[in-house]
């Protein structure tokens, strides 16, 4: 018995293959890619709960300086976090989410509901 293929079938299919082969962007490869760094998704989570100092930041996420300085750079360069410097001594440096880190909340709270489902996590009963 032949079967014959509708043309959505075949134009799906045909995406598929486009997505494989790398010559059609996906929105969420695209995003994780952007996002999806160890360093870079903790400290975005952490900045979830308001400005904070480069060593509050530090002290926190246990990223090296060096480590979260390099993240810092990104994730502002990106568009993802501001930097705002009190020139007044002792001079501080402080880190906040712009309104595009801000819309990443949701995000992370999803993977919290998911991960409390999911994940199986030590001392809890399965």
């Amino acid at each position: 018995m032949a079967i014959q293929e509708t043309e959505s079938e075949v134009e799906s299919e045909e995406e598929s293959a486009d997505r494989v082969s790398g010559e059609k962007p996906c929105a969420v490869i695209d995003s994780l890619e952007q996002i999806g760094s160890k360093w870079r998704l903790i400290v975005l989570n952490d900045l979830q709960e308001g400005e904070k100092r480069f060593n509050e930041l530090k002290d926190s996420t246990d990223a090296s300086s060096r480590t979260l300085s390099r993240v810092l750079d990104d994730l502002q360069e990106m568009g993802f976090v501001d930097r705002r410097i009190e020139e007044d001594a002792p001079v501080a440096t402080y880190y906040s989410l712009t309104p595009k880190g801000r819309s990443l909340c949701p995000v992370f709270e999803a993977i919290e509901e998911w991960a409390a489902e999911w994940m199986d996590v030590p001392g809890q009963e399965s």
